[in-house]
């Protein structure tokens, strides 16, 4: 394989977070709030590059002041913006979210009915950077549209036979209906060799109602490693030779929707490193925990070395 710029490549959503700095309270009730750097596969890009890796996004903002904003950031975050653009007369997308901790963190999103990264098209693609990455990410989400549909569909034509993950991040407000999504995750599933997902995601694409029938479904249908989180009972993460139930990191909850991007982030440094699943699910899963105990997603991705302290104790390597 040809030498690539880059170890991690990430397809989706960009947006701008405004978080509540007053946790307990509906939005109507709050007057502070902080603005950061989100969108699952941009925090997972961020998440990549604090793991030392070369990391880029491919993803689109709003023609709108909030684009400036996005690409400083990227670029101080450490992730590349050579595939990060414009959409003419769009809005980057809004999200706010309400802090109730432990688990419950209702996200609100204001955006165009088609947001700036459902318009990205195959023919946009830089498919030989895409084809040479040493691990290509994307969502369920970016899948939402027909555009960007095939876009992905493109991109994993490219990667036949190297490394893809995608996480089924199923957000309802984006699908017409749950049988639409559900398509486009088991489209997902045969393309890639990593699976990640909750619980309620494989009901919606899968079918399946525990998590054990969730890896089992996975497995075979071909994915080589199937990751079921199950939020504060840990993770169950398999492949053909092993199947591991990780307990959860203990965290003091601030706000738990970047935790499964930090996820995503570390088991990339993992897999990329060569680590058996057991090793890989406790080292992401102490990655969600750090960035469960804080406010933000993007800036709050921890490095190597904070999630080894989190884990108490360095595996071996």
């Amino acid at each position: 394989m040809p030498d690539s710029p880059f170890d991690v490549i990430t397809l989706g959503r960009v947006g701008i977070d405004l978080y509540p700095e007053e946790s307990g309270k509906a939005l109507s009730e709050v007057t502070r709030f902080s603005r950061f750097l989100g969108g699952s596969p941009t925090n997972v890009a961020v998440a990549a590059a604090r793991h030392g890796l070369r990391a880029a996004v491919i993803t689109r903002t709003g023609s709108d002041p909030f684009a400036p904003f996005v690409h400083d950031e990227l670029r101080r975050l450490d992730v590349d913006t050579r595939f990060v653009a414009s959409v003419a007369d769009a809005r980057t997308t809004i999200a706010f979210c309400e802090l109730h901790p432990p688990d419950h963190f209702p996200l609100y999103f204001v955006r165009d009915e088609v947001p700036p990264e459902l318009h990205i098209r195959a023919d946009e693609l830089d498919l030989d950077t895409i084809r040479d990455c040493r691990l290509f990410w994307s969502t369920l989400t970016g899948m939402a549209r027909a555009s960007s549909f095939d876009a992905h569909v493109a991109a994993w034509e490219a990667r036949r036979g190297r490394l893809c993950a995608v996480d089924l991040d199923y957000r309802p407000v984006y699908w017409d209906d749950a049988r639409t999504a559900a398509r486009a995750g088991m489209a997902a599933i045969e393309a890639n060799s990593v699976v990640i997902a909750n619980v309620d995601e494989c009901a919606v694409v899968l079918g399946t109602d525990t998590a054990d029938a969730a890896v089992d479904a996975l497995l075979e249908r071909g994915v080589e490693i199937a990751v079921v989180k199950r939020g504060p009972r840990g993770v169950l993460i398999a492949s053909a030779e092993e199947r591991c139930d990780v307990a959860p990191t203990p965290v003091d909850v601030v706000n738990g929707l970047g935790a499964g991007d930090a996820f995503g982030g570390a088991l990339c440094a993992a897999l990329l490193s060569g680590w058996g699943v057991e090793k890989a699910a406790r080292f992401a899963s102490a990655a969600g925990a750090i960035v469960a105990g804080r406010l933000e997603c993007a800036s709050a991705m921890p490095t190597t070395a904070e999630v080894f302290a989190a884990m108490e104790g360095t595996p071996e390597r």
